[in-house]
């Protein structure tokens, strides 16, 4: 009904507006018109002498020529006048001989007048010219009018064919509104416009008040809408909106599966240090709608169940060999050999303790000094040997060793899945220091890794292993390539020599400045004392060697 209402009001502005200067266009035609008549009878060459030579009468040649240009022109009145304004013709014939109704003077003086005026003869289109004889002297004026009737009936004619146009006009405006009507509702679903406002506010507060980011693109990849939770997640900005998802978002696995170049459900994605799982739904009108969870804690957690199942199998294999001792010392008590009890007992701690002393010996960070002694108890349980490098060493305390021990503890891992089934496997890790950068270097016997999978294995997502319980792999490697890239560093894995992977990670500006407390009295007694301990080290860490420092 608005549309309609609109279509007609355009109608009849539109036909107001076109009658409006129609009324003056005719009135100047019937002006002109007159003008142009009287030009002609001014022109006969004999009407100056006729003015001459004769009187004003009914039957006179001036009144009979008038009355023919008259007759056949369909003007109203042919009128010609002497120099007084005196009628000579007239369509009435009682006015010959009298004065003109109006003032003759300015067409008397030589001018053409075209106007519209009232005369005896009622409104009427007029127009004078002057009459001249052969020498061009003014003797007299011819005033010629059109009935202004004539002109209202031309103007009223136009009427009925305008207001015909106009209702084919008005027809024609009612059936495109009513078929954009039709398709109007059948794109928002026959929904009213109060119905249309209610749910935008409903979708606005939905989308900015779930926990899940939400990112809509059109179908050139730009940014049509995102909510607060999903410019957290991938550090956007209000400002982004409208603008292409490549130049917003730095390249990389991130990216790419926001876009669509990667397929799948519950993709995982590294966006800083969050950890994402996406999800991709096409639009039809080509774009599409993905949804963002933070797996971040989820990880965490999870990583954090692995390594309590892992301290729990390491204490059920301690439990273990502790009581296979304690069963061996029973014996030597019951059998009464109470030297070699003592010999075994002094033997077992002095390897514990010195094995505990040689790992702090060499990384004075304690995070990174219990990761490795744990690790090796786990190492021991699933058959593997952990060697310490002897190259390693760490003499100040980390700025980051949560990071670090991050690196580490993924790289040992992922090198202990490597070497899982394999004989003899052996995992060898290398901490050291190069200035105030770390160096993390881990390596395994295991298979490798292809030098055309090289380039892929930190990507997010990208994983040969079976997925655990508590959700999925391929985070573990982009992680630790993440970490290394804040702090500037990088991430990098080789073949090593024999056979198997070397994972090299490099964090610049790793160590502090502050030094451990009783550094100074702890190195000189490590000086005295285990100089030549350190120069003959096992760096192979034994399964039994690290339950003194469990």
């Amino acid at each position: 009904m608005v549309q309609l209402a609109i279509a007609a009001g355009v109608t009849a502005l539109a036909t107001g507006l076109f009658l409006a200067p129609l009324s003056a266009q005719l009135d100047d035609q019937a002006m002109r018109r007159a003008l142009s008549i009287a030009q002609t009878t001014a022109a006969e060459s004999h009407l100056d002498d006729a003015l001459e030579s004769s009187r004003p009468t009914r039957h006179g040649p001036v009144q009979n020529e008038a009355e023919r240009i008259r007759a056949a022109t369909g003007a109203e009145y042919v009128v010609i006048m002497d120099k007084r304004g005196v009628r000579w013709s007239h369509t009435d014939p009682d006015e010959i001989g009298r004065h003109v109704s109006t003032d003759p003077s300015v067409v008397l003086s030589g001018q053409e007048v075209m106007q519209i005026d009232e005369g005896t003869l009622g409104r009427s289109a007029r127009g004078k010219v002057p009459l001249r004889d052969e020498q061009g002297k003014i003797v007299g004026a011819v005033s010629v009018g059109i009935a202004y009737e004539s002109v209202r009936e031309r103007l009223l004619s136009t009427v009925p064919q305008l207001l015909a146009y106009a209702g084919g006009a008005l027809a024609v405006g009612a059936l495109a509104a009513y078929i954009v009507s039709r398709r109007l509702q059948r794109r928002t679903h026959d929904l009213a416009f109060s119905d249309i406002s209610a749910l935008l506010a409903e979708r606005e507060a939905m989308l900015h008040g779930i926990r899940e980011g939400f990112l809509a693109l059109d179908k050139h990849g730009r940014i049509r809408l995102m909510n607060d939770e999903a410019q957290r997640l991938l550090e956007l900005r209000a400002e982004d909106t409208g603008r292409p998802l490549d130049t917003v978002l730095p390249p990389g696995r991130t990216t790419d599966v926001l876009a669509g170049r990667v397929s799948g459900a519950d993709l995982l994605a590294v966006s800083g240090h969050r950890v994402l799982v996406a999800n991709r739904m096409p639009t039809e009108d080509g774009g599409a709608v993905i949804t963002l969870r933070d797996r971040t804690e989820l990880e965490r957690l999870g990583r954090e169940l692995d390594g309590t199942r892992g301290l729990i199998d390491a204490l059920r294999a301690q439990d273990h060999e502790h009581a296979n001792r304690l069963h061996t010392l029973l014996g030597l008590l019951e059998l009464g050999l109470h030297d070699e009890a003592v010999e075994f007992v002094t033997q077992a701690v002095g390897v514990h303790r010195a094995t505990a002393e040689q790992v702090t010996e060499r990384i004075h960070d304690p995070l990174l000094a219990a990761l490795l002694v744990g690790k090796a108890t786990v190492a021991t349980e699933r058959g593997a040997s952990l060697r310490i490098s002897p190259d390693t060493h760490v003499p100040d305390r980390l700025v980051d060793p949560h990071s670090l021990v991050t690196v580490l503890g993924n790289l040992i891992d992922n090198a202990l899945d490597a070497t899982s089934g394999e004989r003899d496997a052996l995992v060898e890790a290398e901490v050291r220091t190069v200035g105030r950068t770390a160096v993390v270097q881990v390596s395994d016997n295991g298979p490798g890794v292809p030098e055309a999978r090289r380039a892929e294995i930190f990507t997010e997502g990208w994983t040969t292993k079976d997925p655990p319980a508590h959700g999925q792999r391929g985070i573990g490697l982009a992680l630790v390539r993440r970490l290394a890239e804040r702090y500037g560093g990088s991430a990098e894995v080789g073949e090593r020599p024999g056979g198997g992977a070397v994972f090299t990670v490099t964090v610049p500006d790793a160590l502090s400045d502050e030094l451990p407390e009783g550094r100074e009295a702890s190195q000189e007694a490590t000086t005295g004392t285990h100089s030549s301990g350190r120069a003959t080290l096992d760096t192979r860490l034994p399964g039994g060697a690290t339950e003194a420092s469990q």
